[in-house]
């Protein structure tokens, strides 16, 4: 005999959240935070945008398609947008925090 669950009765659910706009660094003042400071060789960027697409912070400044610098006020310096450059590219490093 198999134990079936039993369809959900939805009086007896629990309570559960809805958080109508999403949260972002951009709300916080974050870069104090940051030990490590990203910068951009901008001879080797080829605005692919994969740091803006993955950066958790929203921190890649894009203006016109192309990324322009790193809102350094919300960056925490966690370095994914430098791990996911592309390997042959590799326009972003992080170095010492200097603030």
């Amino acid at each position: 005999m198999t134990n079936k669950p039993s369809k959900a009765d939805k009086n007896h659910l629990p309570l559960g959240g809805v958080i109508p706009k999403g949260g972002t660094a951009h709300d916080y003042s974050t870069g104090g935070w940051r030990k490590l400071t990203p910068s951009v060789d901008k001879s080797k960027c080829t605005n692919c945008m994969i740091c803006w697409v993955m950066c958790p912070d929203s921190a890649i400044i894009v203006e016109d398609a192309k990324m322009i610098g790193f809102d350094l006020e919300h960056c925490k310096g966690c370095g994914i947008c430098a791990v996911e450059c592309p390997d042959k590219i590799s326009a972003i490093k992080m170095e010492e925090d200097k603030s």
